[in-house]
C-alpha cells in the first residue's frame, strides 16, 4: 500500500520534476506523519513548482499564499465580517481552511502573520474570535524560504521552526538533469496537464500502515541517545525538544514502509535525522562565529553514538 503511493507519486511528480527521487521520499515521509515541509534553498531551483505538483497529484483542496510583509493573520486564518444583506456577522474562510496550504517565501511575513499557522500547524483546527474551526484531513503546509536573501525578510521563531517535520534542500540538478529539464519545458509547462493519482482515502490508509510498522527497544534507545547529545551540546544553545524525538521516531517507521520493511533500522535514523533535527536546534554564538554548522554538529553525534548491531526484526 505504502510502497505504491510511493511510486505513483514519484512517477507522477517526476512528469513536471526531473530527478529529485529522495526528495519525494522524504515529502511523502512527511505527510505520512502528519508533518508539515519547510522547503528552504536559493531561488529557482524548482521549490514551488514541486510543492504545486505534489498538490496537483493528491486530490484535495489546495491554495497557496504568498507571503508579504503587509499579509495579514486574517488574511490567513479568515475574519468574521458584518453581512448587511442577512443582517449578522458571516464567517470567512481563509485560505489555511484548505487541506494542502503552500506558504510560498513565509519569511517575508511578519512575525506576527507567521504565527497564525501555529494552531494549524500544531493541533489542525483553527481559532477565530473564539470559534474553533476543525481542519480536513490530510491536512499540510508547504512552506518555501530562500536562505541566502536577508533584506526584507523575518526569520521564523523557534516556535514555528519546530513545527515543521522536516526541512528539506533541493540542492543543485546534475548536468544531465539540467539537460532533461531544457527539453521538458522548452515547448510547454508540464504541470498543466499534471493529474491526481492519489485520494484522502489513500493517504488515510498509508497512515495506518506506516503506524504498524515494528520499532525495536535498541532503535529507539538509539534516538533517544542522538537527541540527548543535542541538550547541553558546548555548540549549541537550544537542543531537540520531545516533539522533534517523536518527530524522528514516526519518520523512520515511515521510512521503512517505503522501502518494503516492517521494521526500522539504525540506517533509517541516520538518514533522516539532518532533515528532521537540525532545524530544531540553535547555535551558540561562538559556533556561528567559527562557521559551525547545524549539519556538521549533528554528523558528529552520529558519529559519537553507539550504533546497535542486533536483531531488528519483530519477534
Amino acid at each position: 500500500m505504502v510502497v505504491e503511493l510511493r511510486n505513483k507519486l514519484r512517477e507522477n511528480i517526476q512528469k513536471v520534476i526531473v530527478g529529485k527521487d529522495e526528495v519525494i521520499d522524504l515529502i511523502l515521509v512527511s505527510i505520512l506523519c502528519k508533518g508539515h515541509i519547510l522547503l528552504e534553498d536559493v531561488p529557482g531551483m524548482g521549490k514551488t513548482l514541486l510543492a504545486k505538483s505534489l498538490a496537483k497529484s493528491i486530490e484535495s483542496s489546495f491554495s497557496r499564499v504568498q507571503f508579504t510583509p503587509d499579509l495579514l493573520p486574517s488574511d490567513v486564518v479568515g475574519i468574521n465580517y458584518y453581512n448587511q444583506k442577512e443582517g449578522r456577522f458571516v464567517f470567512k474562510k481563509g485560505p489555511v481552511m484548505n487541506q494542502v496550504i503552500l506558504a510560498d517565501e513565509i519569511n517575508r511575513a511578519t512575525p506576527k502573520t507567521q504565527s497564525s499557522l501555529l494552531e494549524a500547524m500544531e493541533e489542525h483546527q483553527v481559532t477565530v474570535d473564539g470559534v474553533t474551526y476543525p481542519l480536513e484531513e490530510p491536512f499540510f503546509v508547504i512552506a518555501t524560504q530562500n536562505p541566502v536573501e536577508t533584506s526584507g525578510t523575518f526569520d521564523l521563531p523557534e516556535a514555528q521552526l519546530d513545527r515543521f517535520f522536516m526541512k528539506i534542500a533541493m540542492a543543485y540538478p546534475s548536468e544531465d538533469e539540467e539537460m532533461k529539464i531544457l527539453h521538458r519545458f522548452k515547448e510547454d509547462n508540464p504541470i498543466l496537464e499534471l493529474k491526481s493519482i492519489a485520494g484522502r482515502d489513500d493517504i488515510l490508509e498509508a497512515r495506518k500502515a506506516v503506524e504498524k510498522i515494528f520499532v525495536s527497544d535498541a532503535v529507539m534507545n538509539y534516538i533517544v541517545q542522538i537527541v540527548n547529545k543535542t541538550r547541553g551540546h558546548k555548540d549549541l544553545d537550544l537542543g531537540v525538544s520531545p516533539r522533534g524525538t517523536l518527530a524522528l521516531f514516526k519518520g523512520a517507521q515511515a521510512y521503512a514502509a517505503i522501502h518494503e520493511r516492517d521494521y526500522v533500522l539504525p540506517d533509517d535514523i541516520k538518514r533522516l535525522a539532518k532533515e528532521v533535527l537540525s532545524h530544531r536546534i540553535i547555535l551558540s554564538s561562538h559556533s556561528e562565529a567559527m562557521g559551525i554548522s547545524h549539519h556538521q554538529i549533528l554528523e558528529n553525534i552520529l558519529r559519537e553514538v553507539p550504533v546497535p548491531t542486533e536483531n531488528f526484526r519483530k519477534g
